[in-house]
């Protein structure tokens, strides 16, 4: 074993063995893997080995397509099999809500290049032979690149192409210790020590264990996982003979998966009646075991199985596998750079292994060595954690993400395991007015004032829901007197020194502006892609305040601290200030009340931001508003918020404040077409693209990052644009990723959309080709699977002139 390298992956499971491989691939061939066992110990070897594509996010629906994809490669390189068969898969649809999130997932597929299908109930009996009880099927959607594949030969593929690219492989050497050193990490391992630059934390059911050795707390938990193979079955065996093979069939209101086995089946459960396994701490000495059998757990599962395909029913069990896999608190991923620690790296709660393995092995490959991924990663990012999470936050939403693993994901859903747990000071007093609660970073965030009488609760849907009135009044409420909203869901920083601003010009590609203003800038990767939109508010030459999306705060936090500049401190003030946002043709009056500072239009014009005191709390107030509208964000520290609200909410009762939430938000923001961060702004896309190029300063003497991509961006012109449409909508707004046709082709898909209460339009914005945008262009997009009218609308839908926004 060589002592020194530039990376060290620790695990060998699937995911360990696909980090190894994607990094040979891309160019890194003095790389080692340390496994404290044999490769594939602990969750690899028992998987059942399906794989699939469907995912919610897009992202991820891409890279579980190559990772699939990829098995034949490995194939080709290795000489070896990975068991592949492709035999198709069927989600089934057993009501109207989940049909019609099948159908809006076919939407997404049409542009991502998968060619999936929707099935009606005379085609899956086709497929499925007359094998599935059709009682209360609505339909199905149809994958033709889902199948299984031999678990242990796929790893075995990996390792090998690995090893074919340079690797080195130790197995039976358990890591004991992981210590920073200057040059990277010291690996202290039972046969000596390893120094690395890079260390890679692969290491599945023991992730936590490993991470704890590095000071680094992984949210994620083992849940023990059950799935039964039959014996031979006869009508298995007449398919067989006739040179077919029998679909994968997922049966989510069964909470099931069922695919061929040899001559029989293999049927799984994601059963509500679930059990975390070894919650405090993976022992060591597990490895090849399995777990004793629990068919209580699976009873009413079991006992749907065999109405749902009463084959299984006339069929003896072989043998019952039942195992642990590890799960993050939202079921995704945690891969990429730890916040808080140089090159160290996580790979780890993949566990759909064999459907993403090779995705994430290929994100972090290129995280490591390109320094960014190709593909927007915040869904699977490890920072989308922060360090608020713990075990008691990990645990409830674990096991609540495995209970509805396959239920229907709303796009307006709020789940409440651990919740509520971060709260703010208004938290009680917005509780007593009726607030109906959302989540962003874990902090509870108001989504709407439920009215008198109505439910405290949104129902989860795909199309308006009950949450619709109350929105609605909210809107009215803005844009005919005044508002007010807690500025909680904002990420706040405070960068200060002699070298703030040259910091700030060079992390940031827009202007920086004068003390006393503020304007708005794109944050690029050095490829040229949005990695966040600030605002940042010039408090004096060496005191800056930087505002962006609250959900944002690991990634952000994260970027900073990779591109540090001497004589410049960067804190994250998130929770530590907060205040509230006035919007609508009242605010000024409204906080001329409250302050003896002049807030007169002269006084204090669009883009200012001035220090000042509100009641009695010091505050800094700046004339800006994402509801496009004339609005005041004022900023104060954590224990004035109390007092702040007292003083805003007395003075303006005769104004008719009301309090507002983030449905009204997103529909006001629509008004004038301003983008979201993650839906119009994300790592996907570029300044040219969403017409943020608008706030970079071109000519300013810094080298800022992403400055030679835009440029060569700006010189050749965007190949596609972000633009404004209005729908023909009926009872459902446009969400997200819903395809544009135009002339029969699909030509582009939604960043977002909704309902614009004021103006009474149903709103969208999305991508079409730069070469076939004109304002007026009529087109349709596809609503749950139904075409709608749509026209291309470019300029704002309420005040085009900015004369209320600057007034």
């Amino acid at each position: 074993m060589k002592t020194h390298t530039r990376v060290v992956v620790i695990g060998g499971g699937v995911v360990g063995c696909s980090v190894l491989y994607h990094l040979t691939k891309l160019g890194w061939s003095d790389v080692m893997l340390i496994e404290r066992s044999d490769l594939t110990s602990g969750s690899t070897w028992h998987a059942a080995g399906g794989f699939h594509t469907l995912n919610g996010d897009t992202n991820m629906a891409a890279l579980q397509g190559y990772t699939i994809r990829l098995y034949r490669e490995l194939e080709e390189i290795t000489g070896m099999s990975c068991g592949l068969h492709h035999v198709g898969g069927i989600t089934l649809a057993d009501n109207q809500a989940r049909f019609e999130m099948l159908k809006a997932e076919r939407a997404k597929h049409r542009y991502m290049g998968l060619d999936t299908e929707i099935l009606g109930p005379e085609e899956i009996h086709k497929l499925t032979e007359g094998m599935v009880n059709l009682e209360g099927i609505i339909g199905a959607l149809y994958d033709p690149l889902d199948g299984h594949l031999d678990p242990s030969g796929t790893t075995h593929a990996y390792a090998k192409a690995a090893r074919m690219g340079g690797a080195e492989i130790v197995l039976h050497n358990r890591v004991l210790e992981t210590n920073p050193t200057p040059e990277g990490w010291e690996v202290v391992t039972e046969k000596g020590t390893v120094h690395c630059e890079h260390l890679v934390n692969a290491a599945g059911l023991w992730a936590r264990e490993v991470g704890a050795m590095a000071g680094v707390y992984l949210p994620l938990l083992p849940m023990a996982h059950q799935y039964l193979v039959t014996d031979d079955i006869p009508e298995i065996m007449d398919i067989l003979k006739s040179g077919r093979e029998f679909p994968h069939v997922m049966d989510p209101g069964g909470e099931s998966y069922l695919r061929q086995e040899g001559r029989g089946l293999c049927i799984g459960f994601y059963e509500k009646p679930c059990e975390p396994w070894s919650v405090d701490q993976t022992p060591w000495d597990f490895g090849h075991e399995l777990l004793n059998e629990q068919f209580d757990k699976i009873e009413d599962s079991v006992n749907f199985a065999y109405r749902r395909f009463p084959v299984l029913e006339r069929t003896g069990v072989k043998r019952v596998i039942h195992g642990p896999f590890t799960f993050a608190p939202d079921g995704n991923p945690l891969i990429g750079p730890v916040p808080g620690l140089r090159n160290y790296w996580s790979a780890c709660a993949v566990m759909a292994g064999f459907s993403q393995g090779g995705g994430m092995g290929l994100s972090l490959a290129q995280w490591m060595i390109h320094g960014e991924v190709e593909r927007d990663p915040r869904g699977f990012d490890v920072a989308r954690f922060g360090n608020w999470t713990s075990p008691g936050y990990t645990v409830p939403k674990v096991i609540e993400n495995y209970q509805m693993r396959f239920s229907v994901s709303y796009p307006n859903e709020e789940r409440p395991a651990a919740r509520p747990f971060r709260t703010t000071p208004m938290y009680e007093v917005f509780d007593k007015m009726n607030a109906v609660w959302g989540q962003q970073y874990g902090l509870e965030v108001v989504n709407y004032h439920a009215l008198p009488g109505e439910p405290r609760y949104e129902e989860p849907t795909f199309r308006r829901s009950n949450a619709w009135e109350a929105t609605r009044q909210e809107v009215m409420a803005v844009r005919e007197g005044v508002g007010i909203n807690e500025l909680q869901n904002f990420g706040k920083y405070l960068v200060k020194g002699p070298n703030a601003r040259a910091w700030l010009d060079r992390i940031m590609a827009g202007a920086i502006p004068k003390p006393g203003r503020l304007s708005l800038t794109p944050m690029l990767a050095h490829s040229g892609k949005i990695i966040g939109d600030f605002t940042v508010s010039c408090l004096s030459e060496t005191e800056f305040q930087l505002t962006a999306s609250y959900g944002a705060q690991g990634w952000h936090s994260r970027w900073f601290e990779q591109n540090p500049m001497d004589g410049v401190t960067v804190e994250n003030i998130s929770d530590s200030r907060s205040g509230f946002t006035i919007a609508g043709p009242k605010a000024r009056e409204l906080l001329a009340r409250c302050t003896r500072s002049d807030v007169s239009a002269e006084a204090f014009r669009f883009m200012d931001v001035r220090k000042m005191t509100v009641g009695m709390a010091n505050c800094i107030v700046q004339r800006v508003s994402y509801t496009a509208d004339l609005g005041f964000e004022i900023f104060c520290d954590l224990h004035s918020v109390r007092h702040l609200w007292d003083v805003l909410n007395a003075k303006g009762a005769d104004l008719g404040l009301r309090p507002f939430g983030m449905r009204a938000m997103m529909s006001l923001r629509l008004d004038k077409w301003f983008g979201s961060w993650g839906r119009e702004f994300s790592p996907d896309y570029t300044p040219a693209e969403t017409g943020l190029d608008r706030f970079i300063r071109w000519n300013k003497e810094a080298d800022w990052i992403g400055k030679a991509a835009a440029t060569a961006e700006k010189a050749a012109g965007p190949k596609r644009r972000l633009v404004s449409f209005v729908v023909d909508a009926a009872d459902a707004d446009v969400v997200a990723w819903e395809p544009i046709w135009l002339d029969g082709t699909v030509v582009g898909f939604c960043t977002s959309g909704g309902f614009s209460h004021w103006t009474g339009k149903s709103a969208a914005m999305g991508f079409l080709p730069a070469d076939r945008v004109r304002d007026g262009l009529a087109c349709e997009i596809e609503i749950l699977g139904e075409r709608r009218k749509a026209t291309v609308h470019l300029a704002p839908l309420w005040d085009g002139d900015g004369a209320r926004m600057r007034g």
